[in-house]
């Protein structure tokens, strides 16, 4: 039973297509929707009792055996409506937690899902023990249920910590993995967008990968990196990562920080919609919400619009008053308009990185180290005199701080082409 409330609050309002999608993606049979309008929240079961009564009546018609709303619920409010209505009730961010449990692969995946149903589970223990009896003043009160829950407490604290330290390695261990790539100057262009624009579909097509791909929301959990030829430009980290959705429980935002920040150290964000979509706008406000939650709202990013096959256009680049792109056209299912992309990510990315020929007198070996050690040598000619002629690429910003750390003008090292 689908229940979905039109509130006072704009800012409170959830898609009720999006949300059978989201029950359906989960396994859901949906058998009916209650819907009604409120002009504020009812504090202990958030419709009124007419409501109640009503969706009690649906409940019984229909003989469903679960509740969701398309609304954050309180933990209050979960027990009052299950006790009023005999069944058991779920809002909208259990609903997506638990997608996102069916949904994870890796190790790393399962320990991020397990976080955040725990961290969402420690407000809801007590539901489980409100037929026992609870704690009371004086020696032999204390009743079994209270020290249930109380064991339970402590045991998910435990699990919680337990899992912030793996959680903790695996950071770390992204963290080697990005200054590798640094080293070997390496760009990541990371895809971001809301769940179901394609960004997998457009992955596999452009790294040739078998990433997980299924019309549905949340198919890609796990975060999944691949090497990325671009022409004129050389190669990339292309990361594919998890789709954003309005309203994202914040217990996920925070437990998938290890995999996000893989997009928040990207050079260069993708932001890939559903072209087809009419709420295709607000979407992508909503993906530029959880950006700027996760410190990447200022980094550079490229509009890429899919599924044009569905709208019969032909693909294209829009570019600005510079001449700039800043909207990709294509379809990434059929493939037409992917060359477009990698020529727009080549001049997006071309004055983010340098190359070219340096001359280094013998004084600076200190400098030829450091540039060999960020792996920017692509080749070395030694002259008679000691002087070293380098072929390099790097970032520009790295070459810059590299070179003014030895006290000289980035700009005079650089040999004129042959």
């Amino acid at each position: 039973m689908l229940v979905h409330m039109e509130l006072a609050d704009a800012a409170a309002w959830n898609d009720p297509d999006e949300f059978e999608e989201l029950v359906l993606s989960a396994g859901g049979e949906p058998v009916a929707r209650v819907t009604g309008q409120r002009a504020t929240i009812h504090p202990r079961t958030f419709v009124g009792s007419g409501k109640v009564a009503e969706i009690a009546e649906a409940i019984a018609l229909h003989q469903a055996d679960l509740v969701l709303f398309n609304h954050r619920l309180s933990p209050s409010q979960e027990r009052n409506l299950e006790r009023a209505l005999g069944c058991r009730v779920l809002d909208r961010t259990g609903l997506i937690l638990d997608i996102f449990a069916q949904r994870a692969r890796t190790h790393e995946g399962k320990l991020q899902v397990e976080l955040a149903q725990l961290q969402h589970l420690a407000t809801r223990l007590v539901r489980g023990w409100t037929h026992l009896s609870r704690q009371a003043g004086g020696i032999g009160q204390r009743g079994p249920g209270e020290t249930q829950l109380e064991t339970d407490r402590r045991l998910l604290r435990d699990r919680v910590r337990t899992i912030r330290g793996r959680l903790e390695k695996v950071r770390r261990q992204r963290d080697q993995g990005r200054r590798a790539r640094r080293r070997r100057a390496v760009p990541t262009v990371a895809l971001v967008g809301y769940t179901n624009a394609g960004k997998s579909t457009l992955f596999n097509r452009l790294a040739e990968a078998e990433v997980y791909v299924r019309d549905q929301l949340f198919a890609t959990l796990d975060p999944t990196l691949r090497r990325l030829m671009v022409p004129q430009l050389g190669p990339v980290a292309l990361a594919d990562t998890v789709g954003f959705i309005r309203h994202l429980p914040h217990t996920l935002v925070e437990a998938f920080r290890a995999t996000l920040e893989e997009v928040a150290e990207a050079d260069l964000l993708l932001h890939v919609a559903d072209a087809s979509d009419p709420e295709r706008e607000l979407h992508g406000e909503q993906v530029i919400e959880v950006l700027e939650e996760i410190g990447a709202g200022d980094l550079p990013r490229l509009e890429v619009y899919n599924k044009i096959d569905l709208l019969g256009m032909a693909p294209r680049i829009d570019r600005d008053e510079s001449g700039r792109p800043r909207r990709v056209w294509l379809s990434a299912a059929t493939g037409r308009g992917t060359d477009l992309l990698l020529t727009a990510i080549a001049e997006c990315m071309g004055d983010t990185m340098v190359s070219g020929r340096l001359r280094l007198d013998p004084d600076l070996g200190r400098l030829r180290a450091r540039l060999f050690e960020a792996g920017a040598v692509l080749e070395e000619q030694v002259s008679e005199d000691g002087s070293s002629e380098l072929s390099i690429r790097m970032p520009g910003d790295e070459y810059r701080r590299l070179v003014s750390a030895e006290h000289i003008d980035p700009d005079s090292l650089w040999q004129p082409p042959q």
